[in-house]
């Protein structure tokens, strides 16, 4: 059994790089990188590391033509496919790439495509990853000679050493597969490894030893030619397998990479959020202030909305607790198997929010901390349950008839509903982040309010009083 690490041990035991030396050399390789990075997000926290980028809440082929025509080399699709069941997005990656490829030969614009997944592994994988490329591959000349799996997230606490994921609580590393999210009802697993969780998660089809494990020694001596030699042998859609502990590791790689697909190497990537602002050469920039984010000050009140039910959000919202200057109201969801019942449920909250953000109140409405639990084998009828929950909580917003001074969104599945069918965005641009992994979208002009801000909190980011000091910074009490 693989046990916990002091994290203290593992981030002092690695050589330290001239990070300047290496930021340069890959901003010069991406330079000659003549592709459009088009990123699919099966939730909207896939965000969290980037600035002035688009967000489409489509993939028409009009909104992906839009993206490719952008001066930016890349632009995000949401997906929201980490809510759907599996049957759905296979249908929706399937329609992507064909669009994608359709776009490609339109506009003679070779591209990549990057599957942004939970830092945690949680999601469809990987029908997603596969779904992508047997369709590409169908539709286009282009052949795909492996994946590259690369779940590291530093401002969640994700990294990935001697090829184990390991997630950060407190001073130690718990193996990925020891923690809450390797229990989920829908996304479960059990192997911390990458080379086996890829082994578990396809069934035996790829197997731990065929796989390419991209080693922190040669990352931190930046031995770019070893990795090279490493990824021009990949093929057969084998696994690439990438060690990181710091952004410094993920750059590394990623001139390796560009090198390896200007030598003719093809690769799909199932990653999380701190490969697409490498990959897009997404330069640092401070945390968003107040004043970025208020520009519209109309004496109304916030609007906080929590659906996540991880135990990290549940820890949260109990410290949100502490601020008496929020309204708290809850959301009885258990009664979404009572049909008549739960539409009067949510017809008193909205009436309640209406009331309250007019006044000038700030309000946080939350679903009930207990999740909702069918039995044995009812895992697709619970994920449906759970879809009817967050379009309950996504009503609250396209029924309210009064403007928040912002909006925040706590929960992968909630923050997506909420921004496609509540906001009613199609387009947004990424303004960074408010606090380290918690992004900020700026809505469209077509959006239900215009120029919002929208700050989608990941259900699994953040210490205990991260959403606490979030609110408190908008509200200018910290």
């Amino acid at each position: 059994m693989i046990g916990n690490r002091l994290a203290r041990e593992v981030f002092e035991n690695h050589t330290e790089i001239d990070r300047g030396l290496v930021q340069r050399t890959l901003e010069n390789e991406l330079r000659g990188l003549n592709r459009k990075i088009v990123v699919l997000d099966d939730d909207p926290t896939g965000v969290q590391t980037v600035h002035g980028v688009s967000v489409y809440t489509d993939w028409s082929l009009e909104s992906i033509e839009q993206g490719f025509r952008e001066e930016r080399s890349m632009f995000f699709i949401l997906t929201n496919s980490r809510g759907m069941i599996a049957s759905e997005s296979e249908a929706a990656h399937r329609e992507i790439a064909e669009n994608v490829a359709q776009v490609s030969k339109k506009l003679d614009r070779p591209f990549l495509i990057v599957s942004r997944g939970d830092s945690t592994l949680r999601g469809h994988y990987p029908l997603e990853t596969e779904t992508l490329k047997n369709t590409v591959e169908e539709r286009s000349e282009l052949r795909f000679d492996g994946e590259v799996i690369l779940p590291f997230f530093r401002e969640g606490g994700r990294f990935t050493v001697d090829n184990i994921h390991y997630v950060q609580y407190g001073d130690e590393l718990v193996p990925a597969g020891a923690t809450e999210f390797a229990k989920d009802r829908t996304f479960g697993y059990a192997s911390s490894h990458l080379g086996e969780w890829v082994e578990e998660k396809s069934g035996g089809r790829y197997k731990a030893e065929n796989a390419t494990y991209i080693a922190l020694e040669d990352l931190r001596t930046v031995n770019v030619d070893r990795i090279v030699e490493q990824l021009l042998q990949v093929k057969g859609f084998n696994k690439v397998i990438v060690n990181a502990v710091d952004y410094a590791d993920v750059e590394v790689f990623a001139i390796a990479l560009v090198r390896a697909i200007n030598a003719g190497k093809n690769f799909l990537f199932r990653t999380a959020a701190a490969f697409t602002k490498v990959i897009g050469g997404i330069a640092d920039k401070p945390l968003l202030r107040r004043e970025e984010l208020i520009r519209e000050d109309r004496g109304n009140g916030g609007l906080v909305l929590v659906g996540s039910h991880v135990k990290k959000t549940t820890e949260q919202l109990e410290e949100l607790k502490r601020c008496d200057f929020i309204e708290f109201i809850q959301l009885d969801s258990h009664l979404v198997v009572e049909p008549e019942k739960f539409a009067a449920e949510v017809d008193r909250v909205i009436a309640e929010v209406e009331k309250l953000v007019a006044a000038g109140k700030t309000v946080t409405v939350y679903t009930r901390r207990e999740r909702l639990d069918l039995g044995e084998g009812m895992q697709e009828e619970e994920l449906k349950q759970s879809v009817k929950i967050a379009d309950a909580v996504t009503s609250i917003v396209q029924r309210l008839q009064v403007r928040p001074n912002y909006i925040v969104a706590k929960g992968g599945i909630t923050s997506s509903d909420i921004g496609t069918k509540g906001l009613q965005v199609k387009r947004a641009t990424v303004a960074g982040q408010i606090k380290p992994g918690i992004p900020v979208w700026i809505t469209g002009d077509e959006s239900k309010f215009p120029g919002i801000a929208y700050i989608i909190f990941p259900g699994n980011v953040g210490a205990t009083t991260t959403l606490r000091e979030t609110v408190e910074l908008l509200e200018n009490k910290s």
